[in-house]
């Protein structure tokens, strides 16, 4: 998990003078080290939990860029949907992983409208319309969907009350804690640095961690959450080499299949060859 990133540098204070209290404290049974690599106590809630199968709230009510309030449901029209919860005044992790995502989306050759939607969630209530307006069109320079409608058509920036919020964050298992500011507001989200992908029917499939999405890994983590209803042969060829590891939430070539796989080709080649090895010859007509 990404959360140290998602700190603000008061946070970051706050985190170093209590480390700066643990040296005064030093005993053997407490060793420094161990206590400078403890995950400080407000960030005991923040973090990922995976709920494969669960359906989102398609009944939460939110506003997308264009001041459009409806149902999620009417966000998903029958492709596969990748998601990211982040908060548009965010000035550290939530760029990096919109801009992880939207440079791992251009690298790909399925495209948004045709193959597949993005919705990005704010999870800061006090976030607007206006605010997901400048998000957008940045996500859509980065990601090479400006001068394209239809792509740019499939990608939503929703914002919400902290009711729809709460469902949706909920459902897709996705935990923040607010942390204070520069100022000491406590207008900040310490989070997991996460993109997740929903089924056609709103039902949560795969989780990407990190801020880097590689194109290979978003392709077949779109290709799992459609059921393999936008891919071809050669893609389940290469979703059959893959497996999905949903501790680390990244994909990783599998080398028992890769040489299952090789074994049953040479296998075949071997019965093709003794077939044409032992048939007799057919006799020559004088």
């Amino acid at each position: 998990m990404h959360w140290f990133r998602g700190l603000t540098p008061v946070v970051l204070l706050v985190a170093l003078g209590a480390g700066s209290g643990w040296a005064q404290g030093y005993s053997a049974e407490k060793p420094i080290g161990l206590a400078a690599q403890q995950k400080p106590d407000y960030l005991a809630h923040a973090g990922i939990e995976q709920r494969l199968g669960q359906t989102l709230p398609m009944t939460a009510t939110f506003t997308d860029e264009t001041g459009h309030i409806g149902a999620v449901q009417g966000w998903f029209d029958g492709k596969p949907v990748v998601m990211a919860l982040v908060y548009y005044k965010c000035a550290m992790l939530c760029p990096q992983v919109l801009h992880g995502l939207a440079t791992g989306l251009k690298q790909m050759t399925l495209m948004p409208g045709k193959d597949y939607d993005v919705l990005v969630f704010s999870i800061d209530p006090t976030d607007t319309p206006a605010d997901a307006v400048s998000q957008k069109q940045q996500f859509l320079q980065e990601a090479g969907f400006a001068g394209n409608g239809e792509a740019a058509g499939a990608v939503h920036f929703l914002t919400g009350d902290a009711v729809a919020i709460a469902a949706v964050s909920s459902a897709a298992g996705f935990h923040y804690v607010r942390v204070p500011g520069p100022d000491g507001k406590m207008d900040q989200f310490a989070h997991s640095s996460v993109i997740m992908f929903a089924t056609p029917d709103g039902k949560m499939s795969k989780y990407l961690s990190g801020i880097d999405y590689p194109a290979r890994d978003l392709r077949m983590a779109l290709l799992d959450a459609s059921e393999k209803k936008i891919s071809n042969p050669v893609d389940l060829l290469i979703l059959y080499c893959c497996s999905y590891n949903p501790v680390a939430g990244r994909y990783s070539v599998s080398i028992l299949r890769i040489l299952g796989l090789a074994g049953m080709v040479s296998m075949v080649v071997v019965v093709g060859m003794l077939v044409l090895l032992t048939r007799k010859p057919k006799p020559r007509m004088v």
